[in-house]
């Protein structure tokens, strides 16, 4: 639409974008799956996967979101009536993750403070677990509301709707010009800090030897994949909302390999500062580097703490600086998520946009202190696996394959792109997301779907984490399911009547 809200700069959009892509599983995520999977060797499945996945599918959602200048719901609307649903899918999966995602800053704000005289003492497990999140619970019971993780968590949920009630210009542009050069300069200090500190090399020469008979095993290959894929805020809705706030004139591609590399970049830096650190701790106890590789929470609010208590100096200083690059990491991220339903509500029903920030976030704030109560980080856990393995894979899988198989629209895509790029796209991209793509996410979704119907898992319940089935069921399950299944009910409710009008001279 002519008043569409847009970026000031092109710096605003890459750095909305980078913001978005780069999250708290850059920082706990990767430098795990790159050392359980062949460490230096990894890179090169790494780097492929970018270039033939991560990379090609940014540039189609940069498209779509700035060919049919719309939310992802409406994007997919004007690109074919009959799926819209596909992006109220990516929408819904995006607002069940800012549910959750929101109390993970949570802690990281919490844990920040705790820094300043380390007040998760030396048994930082029993600390996270029992002191803070008063985990006493059995899974599937909330028990009472936990202080301590519901007072950071009005903050973050402030932080964040006030920079969305801002809008796109004065409020995430705004925020990511101070979050991303900020969050970059803290974790290089940490990381400076981290390779100097002693038995750094040895944590360092662990994370990068590199064990080529690994890259011939396809499931590290399809761990590259997956990094790729859920490290770069694909089949969120996010990119197509944000693509559709650029001006008519922009460089896609150039802005999707940007976008890319500055995430990866970002990675490998992670990688290097969690490395050294590690390296540290297993020299302070005398321990090969294997013995205290981690990743997820354990590495950040269990490994973490247990290394800035040994910091020979200035612990809480480090400490502080770690956890606030968390709160940095996640706050933007999760304001690239919440945007999604934010535009999506405000085109469909036709409202303004602090309407759509107070009843679409105040609504995802609402179902947020669930994973504030003493059971809280069960219903996290599960939600999050299953949200993430068949809301988002899932979501990713069945856009480029309705996209490229049944619409067959990437030739006019291409053109769209090439037409306001300066770097071109080949054939290459149209194989990569008609054939590479869909084979290797295709093969992903089987693998998943076998481990958890088959019951694969290696404990006595057969499910995920040892959950009981009625957990599972609604915990894990149901999740997923309600992503799709209001989905499809909000295709529903009609468009406003100028949106289909202006819709032609919009994708013209």
């Amino acid at each position: 639409m002519e008043n569409r809200a847009q970026w000031g700069t092109r710096a605003g959009f890459i750095l909305a974008a980078v913001g978005s892509a780069i999250g708290l599983g850059n920082i706990w995520r990767f430098p795990a799956v790159a050392y359980e999977n062949g460490g230096g060797a990894f890179f090169i499945p790494y780097l492929f996967a970018l270039l033939t996945a991560g990379i090609p599918l940014l540039v189609m959602e940069f498209t779509i979101g700035h060919k049919y200048r719309g939310s992802a719901p409406l994007s997919f609307f004007r690109m074919n009536r009959k799926v819209e649903w596909l992006g109220w899918w990516a929408v819904l999966v995006s607002f069940v993750i800012s549910t959750y995602y929101a109390v993970i800053i949570a802690w990281a704000m919490s844990f920040s403070i705790f820094s300043f005289n380390l007040s998760w003492g030396s048994d930082t497990e029993a600390f996270l677990f029992n002191d803070y999140l008063n985990l006493t619970v059995n899974p599937g019971e909330t028990g009472s509301l936990v202080p301590g993780v519901f007072i950071p968590l009005i903050l973050v949920w402030a932080i964040t709707l006030g920079v969305l009630f801002k809008g796109v210009k004065k409020g995430i542009e705004v925020a990511n010009k101070i979050f991303i050069p900020t969050l970059v300069v803290l974790f290089l200090i940490i990381v400076i800090r981290a390779i100097t500190l002693p038995g750094a090399a040895q944590g360092l020469e662990t994370f990068f030897a590199p064990n080529f008979d690994a890259i011939m095993d396809s499931s590290v290959w399809v761990a590259a994949y997956g990094q790729i894929f859920f490290s770069l805020s694909i089949a969120f809705a996010i990119m197509i909302t944000y693509s559709s706030y650029l001006p008519k004139k922009s460089d896609i591609t150039n802005n999707a390999f940007i976008t890319g590399f500055s995430n990866s970049s970002f990675e490998l830096l992670a990688g290097i500062g969690v490395f050294a650190a590690l390296g540290f701790m297993a020299s302070q106890l005398d321990v090969p580097v294997q013995e205290v590789v981690t990743g997820g929470v354990g590495l950040a609010f269990v490994v973490f703490p247990q290394i800035i208590n040994e910091f020979p100096a200035l612990n809480g200083l480090f400490g502080f600086l770690f956890f606030l690059s968390l709160v940095l990491a996640g706050l933007s991220s999760l304001i690239s998520i919440s945007e999604t339903y934010i535009a999506g509500l405000t085109e469909k029903f036709g409202i303004s946009r602090n309407a759509a920030v107070g009843i679409g976030g105040g609504f995802a704030a609402l179902i947020s202190i669930l994973f504030a109560t003493q059971g809280g980080l069960f219903f996290l856990d599960a939600a999050d696996y299953f949200i993430n393995q068949f809301g988002v894979a899932f979501v990713g899988l069945v856009e480029v394959v309705v996209i490229a198989w049944f619409l067959r629209n990437l030739n006019d895509f291409q053109a769209h792109a090439n037409g306001i790029s300066d770097l071109h796209l080949g054939g290459w991209w149209k194989v990569c997301l008609g054939l590479i793509t869909p084979i290797v996410l295709g093969y992903m979704m089987f693998d998943l779907f076998k481990t958890n119907l088959l019951g694969e898992f290696d404990t006595e319940t057969g499910n995920y984490e040892g959950y009981s089935d009625t957990f599972i069921l609604f915990g894990g399950w149901s999740v997923a399911a309600f992503a799709i299944v209001v989905g499809f009910l909000m295709t529903l409710k009609r468009w406003d009547s100028k949106l289909i009008d202006e819709s032609e001279k919009e994708v013209g």
